[in-house]
């Protein structure tokens, strides 16, 4: 008995040690690639803090052409602690350094998580792992180049509205001296001095918010290539898509109708198309299911009335 249990115990001991080089192997390899998605992301930000004062240029750029519609001939902002400014532009290489560096971390998760799938989940997989980041541009690019001038004429244009009644009375005003009374009873002229920080503040949630939105096609295409959602289910929910829709769109645009009503029109057409999409996936099973011999139509036929009436007969 005691050889027995000797050699039970040397073949537990084997079986355990076997079991666990795989997991410190693993371990290993995700050490390597977190580190190397480190290093990325930390060069991705010395570059991009390289031209981070461009980039902020060109991120205040709607605001700037807003000032300049309302009649500001010079537009300028301001920092009000000597750290701001420092802080604002390790903000942006931060957010652009981490684009940059995308490739490289993606890649490294690419291959960190390949070996454990089967070439069919290979071909479904990476097609997704690149058209995220070209979904996420296609939204930055929205958010920047048509929601912000939008919403920076709907919170700057208020400003505009005492020049315009000054400019209606001294209309029906005739004499100068007239005027300048009525101008110096005015009061008080209140001017924007936009901050630095809360200004690119704005301008980058509406870019991470319509970059993430543009996510929703290749997030329910991806649920339905692995069987978790249905071109029938994502019907049937539609009208709680519209509530979800909408009420998305009243938190993240401002108290603006007409930024609201892009967005929700953008975000519903982007669900539209992913049922679309969720469409041809389950046709593309279904098709090599059929080619397989796999696909059976049981319920399609339990379902038609003449099959009955002929089994009834």
């Amino acid at each position: 008995m005691s050889q027995t249990d000797t050699s039970e115990d040397g073949l537990n001991t084997d079986e355990m040690e076997d079991s666990s080089a795989p997991l410190i192997e693993h371990l290993a390899e995700l050490r390597t690639r977190l580190i190397r998605a480190v290093l990325a992301f930390i060069v991705g930000i010395v570059i991009a803090f390289t031209v981070a004062e461009p980039i902020l240029q060109f991120l205040l750029e709607p605001i700037e052409a807003t000032l300049r519609e309302l009649g500001d001939p010079s537009p300028t902002m301001q920092y009000t602690s000597p750290q701001e400014y420092l802080f604002t532009l390790f903000r942006i290489s931060m957010v652009f350094g981490f684009a940059l560096a995308f490739p490289v971390i993606g890649y490294q998760l690419w291959r960190f998580v390949a070996p454990g799938l089967y070439s069919k989940e290979k071909g479904a997989f990476l097609p997704f792992l690149i058209a995220s980041p070209v979904m996420f541009l296609l939204g930055a690019s929205f958010a920047h180049f048509v929601v912000t001038p939008l919403a920076m004429a709907f919170f700057l244009g208020f400003a505009d509205v005492p020049s315009l009644i000054a400019d209606l009375m001294s209309s029906f005003v005739g004499d100068a001296p007239a005027a300048a009374a009525s101008t110096a009873n005015e009061g008080i002229r209140i001017t924007f001095f936009g901050k630095v920080n809360e200004s690119l503040d704005i301008t980058l949630k509406f870019i991470m918010a319509f970059g993430l939105c543009f996510q929703l096609p290749v997030l329910l295409t991806l649920m339905g290539k692995a069987g978790l959602v249905s071109a029938e289910g994502l019907r049937n929910v539609r009208k709680y898509a519209v509530v979800g829709i909408l009420l998305l769109a009243a938190l993240v645009t401002p108290p603006d109708i007409i930024t609201q009503v892009i967005l929700f029109v953008v975000v519903y057409g982007l669900y539209e198309i992913s049922i679309q999409l969720v469409k041809r996936v389950e046709k593309t099973r279904e098709a090599k299911l059929r080619a397989e011999g796999l696909w059976f139509e049981d319920d399609e036929e339990d379902e038609d009335p003449a099959n009955d009436e002929e089994s009834t007969s």
